[in-house]
Parts: C-alpha cells; sequence; structure tokens
C-alpha cells in the first residue's frame, strides 16, 4: 500500500456532509483497503464552527474559510456538498486550479455550470464526479456513461426526485389534498422549509440536464426543460387516477423524438398506469427506466435522498478519484457534460 495519505477536504456539513465526515472519519480503514492507500480528512468548512456537531473531531479541523481550505496547495480531493451555484462554482474552480479532484452532489451547480467544470477539470488534469447529483445512492450516472457507452440510448423515465414523490404517494394513500401532505414532508425531514425547489419541479429539471448530457451527450440549459410541478395536483386528480387504475407520479422524461434531432426534456406529475415499473415506487425512494437500443428496458430504483444512502455514493465517487490518484492517473476522467447544445 501507498503510506503517503490522501488528503480530503470537505466543504459543507448538512444531512450529507455530515454522514460524510463520519464515514472518513470512521471508515479509514477500510476506505484504505480499498484505495491502496490511506485517507486523511484535512479539513471540513461550515458557515459556523462553534455549533455542536457530535463527530469527535479535532476542533483545528473546522473552518469557516472554504477558500482558504481548498487553496493550502496539498488537498487532493474535494467534496463539495455546500449546494447552490455560488460559491460552489467558484470553490470547485479554485481547488481544480490548485491540482485537487473534486467530487460533488450538487445537481444545481452541475447542470449550470457543467461545461465550465468540466473544462477546467481537463484542463488541471483532475477528475469531476458527481454519482450522488442525481437520484441519491442509486448507482445511475456511471452506468450510463460507462455501462451504456457502446449503446443507443432511446428514452429515460424516472422519479428523481424524493420529496415529490413522497407527497404524492401520501395524497394516494390518504386521499387528502397537497397540503397536508406538504406539511408531513416537512416534518419527517423530507422536505426543506421552503421546498420550491422541489415542488415546482427546478430539483428534477437540473438533474434531468445532468441526465441528458451523460446518456444522449447534449448540453441543455435549464431553462429550455419543459417543467411542471406538483402544486396543482388535487385529491381529485388522485382519485380520478385510481379510479382508471392509474397513480400520479411526479416524472422526468427524456427522449429522442422521432424524426426530429435533439432531445426533449420534460418533467411534470402524470397518470402512471399500475404496471408500469414506476408506480410501485414509493416514499422518498426514486427509480429511474433507461430504455437502450441493445440492452432493452433497465430499471435502476433506491434510496434517492437521505444522508446516509447519498453519502455512499459521494464516498464512492471519493474511492474512484482517489484510485486514480494512486495509480498515477493525471487526467480527468472521460466525460460527457462538455456537449453540443441538444434540446427541442
Amino acid at each position: 500500500m501507498n503510506t503517503a495519505p490522501l488528503k480530503v477536504a470537505v466543504l459543507g456539513c448538512g444531512v450529507v456532509g455530515t454522514e460524510v465526515v463520519r464515514r472518513l472519519h470512521t471508515s479509514a480503514p477500510d476506505l484504505a483497503a480499498r484505495i491502496g492507500a490511506p485517507v486523511e480528512l484535512a479539513g471540513v468548512a461550515v458557515r459556523d464552527t462553534r455549533r455542536p456537531r457530535g463527530l469527535g473531531l479535532d476542533p483545528g479541523l473546522w473552518t469557516d474559510d472554504p477558500l482558504a481550505l481548498v487553496k493550502r496547495g496539498d488537498i487532493d480531493i474535494v467534496v463539495e456538498l455546500l449546494g447552490g451555484t455560488e460559491p460552489a462554482r467558484s470553490l470547485a474552480v479554485a481547488a481544480m486550479e490548485q491540482g485537487a479532484s473534486v467530487v460533488s452532489a450538487n445537481k444545481a451547480l452541475l447542470a449550470e455550470h457543467g461545461p465550465l467544470l468540466h473544462e477546467s477539470a481537463a484542463r488541471h488534469g483532475v477528475d469531476l464526479l458527481y454519482e450522488a447529483s442525481v437520484a441519491g445512492a442509486v448507482p445511475l450516472l456511471r452506468p450510463l456513461r460507462d455501462s451504456l457507452g457502446g449503446d443507443r440510448i432511446t428514452r429515460i423515465t424516472g422519479v428523481v426526485n424524493g420529496t415529490t414523490n413522497y407527497i404524492l404517494d401520501r395524497m394516494t394513500e390518504t386521499g387528502g389534498g397537497f397540503g397536508a401532505a406538504l406539511r408531513e414532508a416537512v416534518d419527517h425531514g423530507y422536505a426543506e422549509a421552503d421546498p420550491t425547489a422541489d415542488v415546482e419541479g427546478l430539483d428534477a429539471a437540473a438533474k434531468a440536464v445532468v441526465l441528458a448530457a451523460l446518456a444522449f451527450g447534449v448540453r441543455v440549459p435549464p431553462a429550455d426543460v419543459r417543467r411542471e410541478g406538483i402544486t396543482g395536483v388535487t385529491a381529485a386528480d388522485v382519485a380520478d387516477a385510481r379510479a382508471l387504475g392509474r397513480v400520479v407520479k411526479p416524472v422526468t422524461v427524456l427522449e429522442r423524438p422521432a424524426g426530429r434531432d435533439g432531445v426533449l426534456l420534460r418533467v411534470h406529475p402524470a397518470m402512471v398506469a399500475r404496471a408500469h415499473p414506476l408506480a410501485e415506487v414509493r416514499g422518498a425512494d426514486n427509480a429511474v427506466l433507461v430504455e437502450a437500443a441493445d440492452a432493452g428496458p433497465l430499471l435502476f430504483r433506491g434510496a434517492g435522498a437521505g444522508g446516509v444512502p447519498t453519502a455512499g455514493a459521494v464516498l464512492g465517487d471519493v474511492v474512484a478519484a482517489a484510485r486514480r490518484r494512486v495509480l498515477g492517473h493525471r487526467g480527468a476522467a472521460p466525460q460527457t457534460l462538455v456537449a453540443r447544445r441538444g434540446a427541442v
């Protein structure tokens, strides 16, 4: 084993960040065995360093200056879990300029600035990995990029937002309205205090942009995604769906329209037949049905949210980036977010 430790910095310590930091701290021997070198937590950037977090870390690891942390010059991998586009974009670029690979779960960042970030990664010979940005713990992006790289994907249909799936699932179970289901989602931690990004489809639209780049090799601005939220879904709509043998689901669809170039992306509530694989996706789970010319239909399903499952996907990318460093791979891994524009 290479005895030189790989240093990892974490930006953000919310629900996912807390679990990532905990695992880096408690599972270091297992991670080292998988990587071939020790992993060392070099710092955690947070807004308030005085807030108790119960992680048992050396107090010197906490900082409220994320830029200084990523510009130290000795960091191998930066894990960006801040959310939003700024300062996440600036910090990711600064980390790459210092020679650090970047792992992110930030779909908004990738949707808005994916090409810029991939160009920066290529220019500085580092990796940019983001498996956890779509569908949480479900291994989806790497299979799209690698396993299906020789196939032709024709359509993707998915439930990729756990909050909206939970809300519609509760409306289906209880017969109640949107407001009551949303309050329940907030109470159980499935929805933010401001759920706009989820219930208006913004979160799913950003994920659709990431999927389009990897599956179809096209760059679609988030504003070009046809989007409808679930706030207008009523108890009567859910009852009508039940009478028709269907269930209302928050679907995200990417497809190549017949006889036209480009890819159509849309996010909206839909009545899904009970026999369809997406109809049985319950609670905050995610599921994505990928249809490919050679492989046929492939279903990816599992926990789409939550600190522990998502942290596992983040750490999978940390392991992948660390292994490449141990093996001396100093160029960016093949990616496709730098792609031609392709919305229709």
